[in-house]
């Protein structure tokens, strides 16, 4: 649980009232922020956004107001993932920062050594645990002038975050995110269509058939059978036996999608660019656009049975209430 933070090293950032509204969905702006790419909530009450430059901010009243915490980075954060109300991680660039009382601070962990990486620079984009100790940290490595992907990037630790060491996968291409269902299984999704599964925690993969070339942007397991997978140029996929097989789920939308999450077994939501959110009530099989009045490309999401939150550009938060 989110403990009181000490007042003055915080500035209120603004109090969310909504400057639209349409069904379910109430849209907000954080001004000065640049783009907000993730979202993560620990209770109805209490949750986190970051984005670029090194944004993070916090809120404990359902996201009526947000506070800035000042955390020690430049580096464009990528994801926040909180494994219990106490556990957190973020990454940000080559940076991996770890709390372990809600929030109230954080430290920055060391993920690898300078030596590591020689020929070129880490690039962390999304962070799971498995359970208590394992977890992984995955991304890509960039050329010297970050400006080209030259190798796919795990890193995999046992014991909570403290140390780690490199897995390496049946793959060169850039990973986007990682899931887990329970402590054994999870999926990994990438460039060009790439899917890869474990079944040991992380310690091996092996690529599964997608079924496309599409860039894969992010995945969601329900269990170790139900998962989907969404990705650039509309590309939605859908599984119900742990990947073994991919189904691409017909529509008639082109967004690049950024994220999906069910908040059940029948209920999912996927969010992308020009504002899309698209929302299921049948495991995915059919999808239907929600109407929303902004149309800033929309990069992060998080969604519960009656609630829910999606991040984007420009600072924009759109807020679900059932």
């Amino acid at each position: 649980m989110l403990r009181c933070l000490t007042p003055f090293l915080f500035v209120i950032l603004f109090s969310a009232q909504p400057v639209s509204a349409q069904s379910d969905w109430r849209t907000s702006h954080v001004k000065g922020t640049g783009d907000l790419v993730a979202i993560y909530f620990t209770s109805a009450e209490k949750g986190w956004v970051a984005g670029d430059n090194g944004y993070l901010a916090f809120t404990q009243d359902g996201g009526k107001s947000w506070l800035k915490y000042p955390i020690k980075t430049t580096q464009n954060i990528n994801e926040i993932y909180f494994r219990n109300n106490d556990n957190g991680y973020l990454v940000a660039g080559r940076n991996l920062f770890i709390t372990d009382d809600g929030g109230v601070s954080w430290r920055e962990t060391l993920i690898y050594r300078p030596n590591d990486f020689r020929n070129g620079t880490p690039e962390f984009l999304s962070i799971r645990f498995a359970d208590k100790k394992r977890g992984l940290a995955i991304g890509s490595v960039l050329n010297k002038k970050g400006d080209a992907v030259i190798d796919s990037l795990v890193m995999r630790t046992q014991d909570g975050g403290e140390t780690w060491r490199r897995v390496f996968v049946p793959s060169k291409t850039e990973l986007f995110h990682v899931d887990f269902n329970g402590s054994s299984h999870g999926w990994i999704v990438g460039d060009k269509g790439l899917i890869l599964a474990t079944e040991d925690g992380g310690e091996s993969w092996r690529v599964q058939s997608s079924g496309t070339d599409a860039t894969l942007y992010n995945v969601d397991f329900r269990d170790d059978n139900e998962g989907y997978a969404v990705g650039g140029k509309g590309t939605i996929l859908r599984t119900d036996n742990g990947g073994e097989t991919w189904e691409k789920v017909a529509t008639s939308f082109r967004d690049n999608f950024m994220r999906v999450d069910f908040a059940d077994d029948k209920n999912g939501w996927i969010v992308g660019h020009g504002g899309s959110i698209l929302r299921s009530s049948d495991k995915g099989k059919t999808w239907q656009q929600q109407e929303i009045a902004a149309k800033g490309n929309l990069y992060g999401l998080y969604m519960m049975k009656k609630y829910g939150w999606a991040v984007g550009a420009g600072g924009l938060i759109i807020q679900y209430q059932k």
